[in-house]
Formats: structure tokens, sequence, C-alpha cells
């Protein structure tokens, strides 16, 4: 008798790129990229940082022919960082009309309209001399209610610029429940919260602090999670929806798939993900040495947030992958 070997093959369904992609799980599509940008107050252009190579602090010149190639590649938003040239122990620059993002704000709308989500961070930690996200208290830690008071005019200032989603970041008890309140008492109840739901105190963040030129002295460990913690992730995510977001995130992402795919079991809300500077930096640095294929790596990266519940990405290879894309589509 012929042994005919296994009568179970998945092999089959693997056999040739139309087969595979026929039955493929998770597909991306550029309507799903976020693409985080940061604008110097002051820069005659572009400045490159050099721990995230392709990547650059924008001028004000160099910031607009960004965008219309941003919005060229189909991408669903941009998210904005400001990179002021003054700093103070309040942020005063984060409310300033005239302040860096603010103003880069009313540029992105006026240049993009609705082509895609023009969004904003709001967070002191760009704003301070001290570097943290949050108004100091007297014996140096940060003041959780009286930077909530500081969040409540950001967004606002934020909204009369006309930022299409507010990203809150700083990891504040409330933040979200106070600035829904601000909004909608002003007249902004139109105006969307991405709330960073679960952002934990990471290493990955490294090369961003390079990005907005941070003055971080110490750490955010009393506000940021901790790594090892998954369910409190969930808790704050939970919290979050409760309070009023209507899109909530779990940043880093590389690291946190788990918390991910959780968050995105239980929410009634869209889940997003941030592949940070750090995931950026590695694939980068690796590829730069020839020790992984890029372009692989960098697909495969995204395609994994995705896999794991992740709704949109904010990613800085978002255009770029959107190309690629387009290529194969």
């Amino acid at each position: 008798m012929t042994h005919r070997g296994p009568a179970v093959r998945p092999r089959r369904l693997r056999s040739t790129p139309a087969m595979r992609r026929l039955v493929g799980e998770t597909r991306l599509h550029p309507a799903e990229l976020v693409l985080p940008m940061f604008v110097r107050e002051g820069a005659a252009e572009a400045v490159p940082i050099t721990s995230m190579p392709g990547v650059s602090q924008h001028s004000l010149d160099s910031f607009r022919r960004a965008l219309v190639d941003a919005a060229s590649a189909g991408i669903g938003g941009v998210m904005l960082f400001g990179v002021p040239s003054v700093r103070d122990a309040e942020g005063s620059g984060a409310t300033d009309p005239d302040g860096i993002l603010n103003v880069a704000t009313r540029i992105a709308v006026q240049e993009l309209g609705d082509a895609l989500v023009v969004q904003t961070d709001l967070c002191l930690d760009e704003f301070t001399d001290h570097g943290h996200c949050g108004v100091l208290a007297a014996d140096g830690s940060v003041d959780n209610d009286a930077t909530l008071e500081r969040y409540r005019d950001m967004a606002i200032a934020q909204a009369e610029s006309g930022s299409q989603l507010l990203g809150l970041s700083g990891m504040m008890d409330g933040q979200v429940a106070g600035v829904r309140d601000v909004l909608d008492g002003r007249g902004f109840g139109g105006t969307p919260i991405l709330a960073y739901a679960a952002k934990y105190a990471s290493a990955f963040y490294g090369p961003f602090r390079e990005a907005v030129q941070s003055t971080l002295v110490g750490d955010r460990r009393t506000y940021q999670l901790d790594p090892g913690n998954a369910r409190e992730g969930i808790r704050e995510t939970i919290l979050d929806a409760a309070e009023g977001a209507d899109i909530v995130m779990v940043k880093p992402a590389m690291s946190y798939l788990d918390v991910l795919a959780s968050a995105a079991d239980i929410s009634e809300i869209p889940v997003w993900a941030y592949q940070v500077s750090g995931e950026y930096a590695m694939i980068e640095a690796a590829a730069a040495n020839g020790w992984i294929d890029r372009r692989r790596a960098i697909e495969e990266s995204v395609v994994s947030i995705r896999r794991a519940g992740a709704d949109a990405v904010l990613t800085y290879w978002a255009q770029e992958l959107a190309g690629w894309l387009r290529e194969t589509a």
C-alpha cells in the first residue's frame, strides 16, 4: 500500500503569490497610517535628526512641502509636534497662539483641508524647560491637577488653531475628562480626542528626545506605565474610554503587542498604536549595516501591529510604506 502522506496540508494555501494574497488575514492600507512630523521654530531649512535617518525637524517651508507629499501618498493623517526656541517652567509656548505648534497646525489645515486628518500632540514636554509632561510642584514632582489646567488651555489653543484630533499623550489622571469638559463647554464638542491610554515608560523613546530637543532630567516613571504591567494598561484604556476618548492608543507598539491585542479585544472604540522612534531607529540601523532586508522588515513590523489589533498605526515610515502599498495594489 502506497503511503500518501498527510491529508491536511496547510501549505496548499501558500503555494503562489496569488494564493497567499487571496487568503491573507491582515492587510495594510495607506489610510490606516499616520505620519508624525516635527516642526522647529526659527529653522531656515529642514534639520536632519541623526538618530532617525530620513526624518527631519521641518522649517515652515519644508513643512508645507512635506504636507503636500503626505496628502499625495494617501495616508490617513499627520501628528504634529512643535520644537520651540524658548521654553519655560509652565510650557507657555504650548498655549501661545503664535507658538510653533499652533502656527504649524493652522498651516497644515490651510494646506490640507480635508485631505487627511491634522492631529496635534497635546503635552507639555516639548515646551517645558525641565522636560516633563506637566507642571512641577515645589518638591520637583509633577503636579497632576495643576497640569490638567494647562492641558485644558492647550486643548482650546489647538482646537482654535484647527486641530482635527487632539492627541493627549501626557498620562495625567483625568486628562481626558478635563479636556472633554472644556472642549464641550467652549463650543468644540465636535473635536475628537485620541487618548494615549497605555503609554509606557519605555527605553524606546530615545531618538524622539533628540527630535524634540528634550531637556528632560530624570524619568517619567511616576506617570507613565511600568513596562511589566499589562493589566494596568487595560485599566487605563477602560478609564480613558469612560471619560470620553474617541480613540485610545498603546505606545510603544513593538514591545506591547500583548497589551494592544487585549485592548483591541475589549474596546468599543478604535484602538491605535504608535511605532516609536526607537523601533524606527533599530530597523534603520540594522538595515544600514546590511543585517536585515529593510523593506521586508518595515512591512513585517507594521503588519504585526495591525495583526495584534491596531486599527491605525502612527509610524515614521507612513509615507514610504504608502508608496509601496500603491505599487502592489
